[in-house]
């Protein structure tokens, strides 16, 4: 089977593999769709510390039910569609034992540690494999990991009706996190350079009010001026610094954009503290995949739209042309 790899720093390249064997309390899932992440352009780069060399990359995709290893007990059948939760944690740590398995310092990751979805067959632990409904196609159905992602996000920022929120960057996760937060009953505004960005936030996910940068200027935050919860989800220090001078008093910040490892952000503690700031990050998606997969069901909001590019396994160096340039939203392969 032909599978995209990661050959060296820099450089991912498609190579031939064996269709990999099933194995105990795992199921062979045949690929539909693998979406490409702005983590996988952090591991072509050797910006992601804890990813294995040479593996194949892909954490966001769906697939059907290939075969299931006579260990496994399930309810699942061999041609049905799921979702792959990437994350598989040990189950003995602290963590894992307290109800914060994302946070587990043994945790492996499909498409990171071990080989993930960027190939025709992978076998994966009957745990990461979720049922999708029919409902869902098995394109969108591979928006699922990054949405679980979103809903964590949103989560940490408890958003309560009425609020102002406020999103830094109309990427696809952005998108998600306007979508999510327009849902649940506030008024959203987004800062984004790109104007068919800007113009898709408007027009499709929630967004009422949409910004260039420089453009968004807010009154005074001691006197009640700014936003109630800022995303930041760029990933650039700049931005993240940005994020505190939007936020009013009381406000929480929540940055879920992926930093370099080396970035660092100046944070004045006075003013945090005068306008009891609340900072948080969110990592992974704990708990969030059946959710995202109820949420893509529900089909509230036009999720097909963020998929602007699709790409078989053949095509693969154009696909991450496509991506790596910025030219589309979510570039999907179809293996």
């Amino acid at each position: 089977m032909d599978a995209a790899h990661w050959e060296k720093e820099g450089a991912i390249k498609v190579i031939d593999l064996a269709i990999p064997t099933v194995q105990p309390g795992h199921v062979l899932v045949r690929v539909a769709a693998s979406g490409l992440c702005g983590t996988d352009m952090h591991i072509c780069h050797g910006e992601t510390p804890h990813a294995t060399k040479g593996v194949v990359i892909g954490h966001e995709f769906s697939g059907h039910i290939e075969a299931i290893h006579e260990s496994v007990r399930t309810t699942l059948k061999v041609g049905d569609l799921v979702a792959i939760d990437p994350n598989m944690p040990c189950n003995g740590c602290t963590f894992c034992r307290n109800k914060k398995y994302h946070l587990c310092p043994n945790l492996e990751c499909i498409g990171v540690t071990v080989n993930g979805g960027m190939a025709q067959y992978v076998s994966v632990p009957i745990r990461a494999a979720v049922p999708v409904p029919a409902e869902v196609s098995p394109i969108v159905a591979a928006l699922s990991e990054p949405l679980s992602c979103v809903i964590h996000a949103v989560d940490l920022g408890q958003i309560h009706t009425g609020d102002r929120v406020l999103v830094i960057g109309a990427g696809p996760i952005g998108l998600m996190t306007m979508a999510l937060c327009a849902n649940s009953g506030a008024r959203v505004s987004v800062i984004e350079p790109n104007d068919l960005r800007r113009t898709n936030a408007l027009n499709h996910f929630g967004a009422s009010e949409a910004y260039a940068p420089g453009e968004l200027t807010i009154g005074d935050p001691l006197q009640g001026h700014g936003f109630d919860v800022v995303f930041e989800c760029v990933g650039r220090a700049e931005t993240m610094a940005s994020a505190l001078t939007f936020a009013k008093c009381g406000a929480t910040i929540v940055w879920v954009g992926v930093a370099r490892t080396d970035a660092e952000v100046v944070v004045k503690p006075f003013d945090v503290y005068r306008r009891e700031l609340t900072i948080k990050s969110t990592y992974t998606n704990p708990y969030g995949m059946e959710r995202a997969v109820k949420v893509l069901a529900d089909n509230k909001i036009q999720w097909r739209q963020l998929i602007t590019h699709e790409f078989p396994m053949s095509q693969f160096d154009e696909a991450w042309q496509v991506f790596t340039s910025g030219q589309g939203m979510k570039v999907v392969i179809t293996p």
